[in-house]
């Protein structure tokens, strides 16, 4: 047992130097699985020990962040804040002809930020006005933005991510897999909404990020900043908070707050945020 828990302290100390992560007491089911996928994907022929050192020094440290970050998403989770979006922030921007720029700082494997773009094409045509948006998606696991730009997912008819608004057939194209066994239905986003997307990656963690001072209308970092400290929390959110413009929006996720930011935001809803000042 003393053996895992140092090989489980190794993990999380080299996971947070590398990303800033925090792996929780109550995760050892989960490192012992992830370690397994990791020598998996590496092909390691040397035990964990040695794989891990390997990652120290440098080696596999994309295959070792690749297992060990978390992806659980779907199509419009929290879906008043894609509401608020629609019915607030976008017709302002239909009305006025100004681009919008927007970010998603967590993408995972990209259905929130088609779900942004879907938001956008419905606010146009309720507006009967063109919307000029850019939506910038990053993310720290390759893996998932290459599954995010491939824009392929699995779909069930009893699913209710979409909400009424949207018709899913306006925005995918449909294909069903037929084996012996089963029925799968997979869904692929069109390329009218591919091209509103632009993915790349990028580490929360890092000091700095390569955007302008209040260059973003609309900021999305929703159920990403619980994997950090309280204290890293806060530095991201500084960090974001300087890119997003005044009258800006921050969406956070429905157990995250604006810690130090309180005094410079407004709050208009359900973890909605305007930004009123700046920090710094």
């Amino acid at each position: 047992m003393s053996d895992n828990k140092h090989l489980h302290d190794r993990v999380k100390s080299i996971l947070y130097s590398l990303t800033g992560i925090t792996l929780s007491e109550n995760k050892d089911i989960m490192i012992a699985n992830r370690l397994h996928k990791l020598k998996r994907d590496t092909k390691y022929a040397g035990d964990i020990e040695e794989l891990l050192d390997a990652v120290e020094e440098g080696e596999h440290t994309i295959e070792f962040i690749n297992s060990f970050t978390t992806n659980k998403t779907h199509f419009f989770r929290e879906d008043f804040h894609f509401t608020d979006l629609k019915n607030r922030v976008l017709p302002e921007f239909a009305k006025s002809g100004n681009q919008i720029k927007l970010y998603c700082s967590a993408s995972s494997t990209g259905e929130e930020p088609y779900s942004m773009a879907m938001t956008i094409l419905e606010a146009a045509e309720e507006c009967g006005r063109n919307i000029n948006a850019t939506i910038l998606a990053t993310d720290i696991d390759t893996n998932v933005l290459q599954y995010a730009a491939n824009g392929v997912y699995r779909y069930s008819k009893s699913s209710k991510e979409f909400p009424s608004w949207i018709k899913p057939q306006k925005y995918f194209k449909k294909r069903v897999q037929k084996t012996l066994a089963s029925e799968e239905i997979l869904i692929k986003v069109k390329p009218e909404l591919q091209k509103m997307v632009t993915f790349k990656v990028m580490n929360l963690n890092d000091k700095s990020y390569p955007y302008n001072k209040n260059y973003f209308d609309v900021i999305f970092c929703r159920n990403v900043l619980i994997y950090f400290s309280n204290e890293d929390q806060n530095k991201i959110l500084k960090k974001l908070f300087s890119h997003l413009k005044i009258g800006g929006t921050l969406y956070l996720g429905h157990s995250e707050n604006p810690q130090d930011l309180i005094s410079y935001v407004d709050r208009i809803g359900q973890n909605i945020f305007i930004k009123t000042k700046d920090f710094y």
